[in-house]
């Protein structure tokens, strides 16, 4: 069984994907058909190279199902286990769904979705797209007061500004995108300015303001993303759980053991030694019988 045919393609199949060529030949692959996608959005190159960007594209579609049998012919009990394989089974086979294919739209997301595989082929791109998937429980509570703050200083520009600017503040919903806008700190001077011919107080609100919104909030966002990245990268640097043995070869393991103990419990003692008797000296008397 060892040197059966279907153990040797895996072994060739799993160094095919241990090599580091196998991986800058499959990003070099993504970079190319994220160029085609862009290409297209071209309607002079399209009309000059069209069949071209089609040929193109089957060569793309190849080249991700041979990637996708190699991996699975390396690792054929482990392959449904990894969630990237699976991404890749669904974005190679979404097209020819029907519904699918028919529709223009879906083909070109489906299209672009490829470029989310350079995630699972570098390290540092898998750490990333971990912190943020760690980072979103964080990010809900954030969000969450971030709307309150918004809803909070909404109420009050729209007290003072309600009726000197009624576009921005006319609403509670139209004061909240305003202030929204305002996060990025674009034309707070001009904002500034204008809250103060109306009222005094329109100083200390937006100054509250930017200090509350614009730094507070970057700050808390930012120290939730990094947390979650710091995270990620020291789970990602532990080494991966113990892979359990298959039946057979605890058994095997087992069997070895026990035939270990027998050949030691029926290991011959050593010879002992026999103690020789002790010398007659010849000049000591004897005693006769009478």
């Amino acid at each position: 069984m060892e040197n059966s045919p279907a153990v040797r393609v895996a072994a060739v199949c799993r160094g095919l994907v241990a090599a580091p060529w196998f991986n800058a030949a499959s990003f070099a692959v993504i970079v190319l058909n994220a160029a085609t996608l862009g290409l297209e959005t071209y309607h002079g190159v399209v009309d000059e190279a069209g069949p071209a960007f089609h040929v193109l594209e089957y060569v793309f579609l190849g080249c991700f199902s041979l990637e996708l049998l190699i991996r699975f012919a390396a690792n054929v009990r482990g392959f449904a286990r990894d969630g990237w394989n699976l991404f890749d089974l669904a974005i190679i086979l979404a097209p020819l769904v029907p519904g699918v294919r028919e529709n223009v739209t879906l083909l070109r997301l489906l299209r672009l979705a490829r470029i989310v595989r350079a995630f699972r082929l570098f390290p540092s791109l898998r750490v990333i797209l971990v912190g943020i998937r760690r980072s979103l429980p964080g990010l809900g509570s954030f969000l969450l007061i971030t709307l309150l703050v918004l809803y909070g200083y909404a109420m009050i520009g729209w007290m003072l500004f309600g009726t000197a600017y009624p576009q921005e503040y006319g609403t509670v919903g139209q004061a909240m995108l305003s202030l929204f806008l305002l996060l990025s700190l674009d034309g707070i001077t001009d904002t500034l300015r204008a809250g103060r011919e109306v009222t005094e107080w329109g100083v200390l609100y937006y100054l509250s303001y930017m200090i509350t919104a614009s730094y507070l909030l970057t700050n808390l966002l930012v120290g939730v993303v990094l947390n979650a990245l710091q995270e990620a990268h020291e789970s990602e640097k532990q080494p991966p759980p113990p892979v359990h043995k298959g039946i057979e070869e605890r058994l095997a393991a087992l069997r070895a053991a026990l035939e270990d103990l027998e050949r030691e419990y029926r290991a011959p003692e050593p010879p002992r030694e026999e103690t020789a008797p002790a010398p007659v000296l010849s000049g000591a008397p004897t005693r006769r019988g009478r």
